[in-house]
């Protein structure tokens, strides 16, 4: 997440060089894997093994360095479009409003709004204005997202922003890419989707969780902890992430000594919980949706300390409506992106001002730029001439940090590298983002994840 292009990256580490930030991921993942101090066993009374009062880990300290935004293009100054489309430009989304990951939703449609807007200030996309069509995606316990996919694909759109589930997006995926549409997710980090058949029509803007499950089990082995226990959502995104986090682990020389399964649509997980406390891990990582407001409770009900406790993005929110003052306090969680600046937040603020959260709001954000610079470049709103573009407008070219700016130099003539607010992405042949951003946060008294680190690195 980020700050907007215009708002855009004023994250951590936004002044650093790019090859400076790529550089500290490796420095930091070799400090995290010499960093392990570890916590003593806690005693066993009467036969029954006890949760300890505190962690007892102590993690690297929070490095906050935000640097200035860079300067918006002129919406006023963007030249006309040599090549012009007697139809718009149409883009469907697919993001959850209903099911399991529906508080990502209001962020995620707010940063398609604010980009959608954006370019249509800018004299839009090949002389016509973007039009965007938004559907829910559901989760995977219904058969929403098929539904909505059908509605958009017969109302002729040449991309499809979403899904936010890597399930999700597995269910639909073929049916989109089939029919010659290019989707782009904001927020898929399964590394299933880097060698789909897809066609060359499907993207993503947020990395694969290889990246963000090196950095939170190396992190987590920074902050002391030899053994980890974790509760896991069994489908593509969930043991997706714990295998990158496993590897992480054992590879800095800790243990894994729990992983406890559950499933969509489960709503019972005590069984889980007890055989993690069980095993007595220094460290708890939960991987799930909104299944945490039912296992924290459960957690902290066992005396596991929030200190002990690491989320993903796909949980790391805001819990001050769902859980007592300070259950999560201590607490850290990942999220790819760079942190939401203030103004992408008041950006947004002004398509949606009952944001609380902003998860994926930047990578929504560089989807659309994206496909909308694509098109132009291609002088096309096929799906295939778009994808076409995709690759080549993400890198080796004049940076540039939002539509205005960016456009302005295609029509110019300059080969162009967008810089998106949710990091550098630069696209492989795959759909992969090679370049991001993984950040750190801790919750606070009010169960509010606040940004703490900002790790840089590459796939």
């Amino acid at each position: 997440m980020t700050a907007t292009r215009n708002s855009a990256r004023f994250s951590i580490g936004e002044n650093a060089p790019r090859a400076a930030k790529i550089a500290a991921l490796s420095l930091g993942i070799a400090l995290f894997a010499s960093a392990c101090g570890g916590n003593p066993t806690p005693e066993e009374e009467g036969g029954q093994s006890s949760a300890p009062a505190a962690s007892g880990l102590t993690c690297p300290e929070s490095q906050l360095d935000a640097g200035e935004a860079p300067e918006k293009g002129d919406p006023a100054a963007v030249p006309e479009a040599e090549t012009t489309s007697e139809t718009p430009l149409v883009l469907g989304s697919i993001l959850p409003t209903t099911g399991a990951l529906a508080f990502l939703g209001p962020p995620e449609i707010a940063g398609v709004n604010l980009a959608v807007q954006e370019i249509n200030e800018a004299g839009g996309v090949l002389g016509q204005d973007v039009e965007i069509i938004h559907r829910d995606s559901g989760d995977t316990t219904t058969d929403i997202a098929t539904q909505s996919v059908t509605d958009l694909l017969s109302q002729d759109v040449s991309a499809i922003i979403g899904a936010a589930s890597s399930g999700v997006s597995q269910t639909v995926i073929n049916q989109i890419t089939g029919a010659g549409v290019v989707q782009m997710s904001p927020a898929n980090t399964s590394p299933d989707f880097t060698d789909w058949d897809d066609n060359g029509l499907y993207w993503r803007t947020a990395p694969s969780d290889v990246l963000q499950g090196r950095v939170l089990g190396n992190y987590i082995m920074a902050c002391g902890a030899q053994t980890v226990g974790m509760i896991v959502l069994n489908d593509a995104y969930g043991t997706g992430l714990q295998a990158s986090i496993k590897e992480a682990v054992e590879s800095a020389g800790g243990q894994i000594v729990a992983e406890e399964l559950f499933n969509e649509g489960d709503s019972q997980f005590s069984s889980q919980v007890d055989a993690l406390v069980a095993a007595e891990p220094d460290a708890y990582v939960v991987i799930s949706f909104d299944q945490a407001n039912s296992i924290v409770p459960l957690l902290t009900g066992q005396g596991v300390d929030p200190g002990s406790m690491f989320f993903v993005d796909g949980n790391t929110a805001d819990y001050s409506e769902d859980l007592d003052p300070g259950t999560l306090a201590g607490a850290q969680g990942t999220q790819p992106g760079s942190f939401a600046g203030d103004e992408f937040k008041e950006a947004l603020a002004e398509i949606d001002d009952s944001l609380n959260v902003w998860n994926y709001a930047g990578e929504s954000y560089d989807a659309v730029n994206l496909i909308a610079l694509a098109a132009d470049a291609a002088g096309s709103t096929d799906g295939a001439a778009i994808a076409a573009e995709l690759e080549a407008v993400s890198k080796e070219g004049t940076e540039c940090f939002d539509y205005a700016g960016c456009i302005t130099l295609q029509r110019e003539g300059e080969d162009i590298d967008y810089q998106g607010i949710s990091g550098p992405i630069t696209f492989d042949e795959n759909g992969d983002p090679t370049e991001a951003f993984i950040g750190i946060y801790e919750f606070d008294d009010n169960n509010t994840p606040q940004p703490y680190r900002s790790e840089a690195g590459q796939l």
